[in-house]
């Protein structure tokens, strides 16, 4: 069996309408309406309740929309639903691990993490009462849904990512706290930056976003701002449909009321938006407006719900299922209909389920579609379709097919090159483990440190450079598929990764140094740590510090992890502990010949701080034992630095330290 066949076949359970007929059948769906429904009736516009042992938050966007009623409307919505971007003084420490890596976006010329200013307005106005703050207080740690229809859908996102913020950075161990987000029909949110971000935190999972098949309202914010007809959220939000044509100055202003008008300048700009995904093109203008989807979509029909679990995916499903049919003659015929029909929806999707299971079973002479496809892989991909809303023979229909096998293979490669690279690790261990052999060798008379360098034992030597090399080539192709994006957006924060690429840099790190030294590359290039290191230990560097990369492990866990610490570590903590040794050697050596007062002085005060640091390190057993061994380059440097000390000037330069 090839790859992809494999990869169909390894898929058959995990397709989209299983989780939509799993969705659909469960009661969450309509919990979280039922707190849609009593937020929009609720004059604070926010309701809350217990029920099943889940915390229930509902959002209503009333309020929004009617503030946004005159301006937004009369502006065509160019500055109700602009992008604001999260990094003001008011939003950064609202969303802090959301815009933590802005800079180095803006260095690189990326997009900074930015949301619609109607739906960040409300949320700041509501985040600043002392109700919700309570509210934040009651909930914590306990089963969280947020939810919301229509604007008020945008909001609960809002505050489950702010939730999600805060508790990320006040819980250090641990998981995520157990909260999702449900929303109904809500408008596109953020833009592609605050997507990634999502999925670098990873807490796509934790939101749901419920759209039917002809709801224009998820799907407009695709189109250009200049040309949103952004009323039509406001008045569906008000159930005011049609919208009338307003005055400015005495000059009437463009409005869309007429159905079929709206129904093509929405299909245009999605149907643009999905091409230039498919497509793929880096150097090609992004298309429509600001705003990307993220997190899971739940695509709705009276047949069924699909789950589609990625961006490019959701992208794909939102134009495919609103061009496949036309909505005259169904329930959800205009446009508020639509927009307002996910509690008809949410009640009559299990009991289509169960009827359609049933003529399955009682039918004997009506063969499903699905059973003539040629794998069950296929057959899920046409039950996808069916429960999406789009009939076999609807134009769009092989294309959507087409899609949902791509981006599902697409959302699974990086997650496959993934399980590949943990194979391909547990292959590559026993070059690990060869070195922590010949470490060990060595650990007793001068350290494995010194015995490479001096290439003690040719054929040990030769061994062990080998391994050196090879562990070298794994990591460095790891950080290329990385580059590529063609392994998981989070990886660099997966414990596995970042342990394994810990203990490989404190083991091999000081090999490459000795090799470097070895060579007398530090005499034509320059010092180590700034020409000679490579990128792949500088990356590591970081994934060890950044927050969270380890289950949060902060410098004050560091510092307790240290002081409980009974033995020896068993490789040395700073990967560059001998790098900063061959320096320290070189500059004692310097000191016996510098006549130079001031220059000496220097030398002096430099040797001081090295020996304050490693006598640190020592004491709280932080260095392994190759380091304290009695012919080790530290060793040979405290016996010359104490010969130092001895002389006159030396000791007089540090009794002014």
């Amino acid at each position: 069996m090839d790859d992809a066949a494999g990869e169909e076949e390894a898929s058959m359970f995990e397709t989209s309408h299983v989780l939509g007929a799993l969705l659909a059948s469960s009661p969450l769906l309509a919990r979280a309406w039922d707190r849609c429904a009593a937020a929009t009736a609720a004059a604070p516009g926010l309701v809350h309740g217990e029920d099943g042992g889940t915390v229930y938050v509902g959002f209503s966007g009333v309020q929004a929309a009617l503030s946004a009623a005159g301006a937004a409307v009369a502006g065509g919505g160019a500055d109700a639903f602009a992008p604001v971007g999260l990094a003001g003084d008011a939003t950064r420490r609202l969303f802090a691990p959301l815009v933590a890596a802005e800079p180095d976006a803006a260095a690189a010329g990326g997009d900074q993490v930015a949301v619609q200013a109607l739906a960040l307005q409300c949320f700041l106005k509501l985040c600043g009462s002392p109700d919700f703050q309570m509210l934040l207080d009651q909930i914590r740690g306990k089963a969280v849904v947020f939810t919301g229809h229509s604007l008020g859908g945008a909001i609960a996102a809002l505050a489950a990512l702010h939730y999600l913020c805060i508790s990320s950075s006040t819980s250090t161990w641990g998981p995520s706290p157990p909260v999702l987000c449900v929303t109904f029909g809500s408008p596109l949110l953020g833009n592609e930056a605050l997507s990634k971000a999502i999925l670098r935190e990873r807490w796509g999972g934790n939101f749901c976003h419920v759209v039917s098949q002809h709801d224009v309202v998820p799907r407009l914010l695709f189109c250009p701002l200049d040309a949103v007809p952004a009323h039509v959220i406001v008045a569906m939000q008000l159930q005011q449909w049609p919208a009338r044509p307003r005055h400015t100055n005495g000059v009437a202003v463009t409005t869309v009321t007429d159905i079929d008008t709206l129904r093509h300048l929405v299909q245009a700009h999605v149907g643009a938006v999905a091409m230039e995904q498919k497509l793929a093109d880096p150097a090609a203008p992004p298309s429509g407006g600001p705003y990307r989807p993220f997190g899971t979509y739940v695509m709705c029909s009276p047949d069924g719900a699909v789950c589609v679990d990625n961006p490019t995916a959701a992208v794909q499903m939102l134009y495919a299922t609103f061009a496949s049919s036309s909505p005259t003659g169904s329930p959800e015929s205009s446009p508020e209909a639509a927009h307002s029909c996910y509690g008809d929806l949410v009640v009559k999707m299990p009991q289509h389920l169960l009827l359609k299971r049933r003529l399955r079973v009682d039918g004997d002479d009506d063969v499903p579609a699905a059973a003539m496809v040629a794998s069950n892989y296929d057959a899920g991909v046409s039950l996808a379709l069916e429960a999406s809303g789009i009939h076999a023979m609807a134009t769009e229909a092989p294309t959507a097919r087409q899609w949902l096998r791509t981006s599902r293979r697409a959302g699974r490669r990086p997650s496959l090159n993934s399980a590949a690279l943990a194979t391909k690790l547990g292959r590559i261990t026993p070059c690990r483990a060869q070195i922590e052999w010949y470490k060990a060798l060595f650990d007793g008379e001068m350290g494995y440190y010194d015995a490479f360098k001096q290439r003690r034992s040719p054929k040990k030597f030769g061994k062990a450079n080998m391994y050196r090399i090879k562990l070298g080539q794994f990591w460095d192709g790891v950080l290329a598929m990385l580059d590529a994006g063609q392994l998981p957006h989070d990886f660099h924060r997966r414990a596995k990764w970042v342990n394994a690429a810990r203990f490989y840099q404190l083991l091999v790190e000081p090999l490459d140094i000795a090799d470097y030294h070895r060579r007398n590359l530090h005499r034509t290039r320059g010092r180590y740590m700034t020409h000679g290191r490579e990128r792949r230990y500088e990356l590591f560097d970081r994934w060890w510090q950044e927050k969270g990369c380890v289950g949060g492990v902060s410098a004050a866990s560091a510092m307790a992890s240290r002081r409980r610490r009974s033995k020896n570590a068993g490789l040395t903590q700073d990967p560059c502990f001998w790098a900063r040794v061959e320096e320290a050697r070189e500059l004692a050596e310097s000191c016996r010949v510098e006549r130079d007062a001031a220059a000496l002085a220097m030398m002096v005060e430099e040797l001081h701080e090295f020996e304050s640091y490693s006598g640190e390190l020592v004491a709280s057993k932080e260095v392994s034992t190759d380091v304290l061994a009695p012919l080790s380059s530290y060793t040979l440097w405290l016996e010359e630095w104490n010969q130092l000390k001895l002389r006159d000037e030396v000791r007089a330069i540090l009794l002014q330290f």
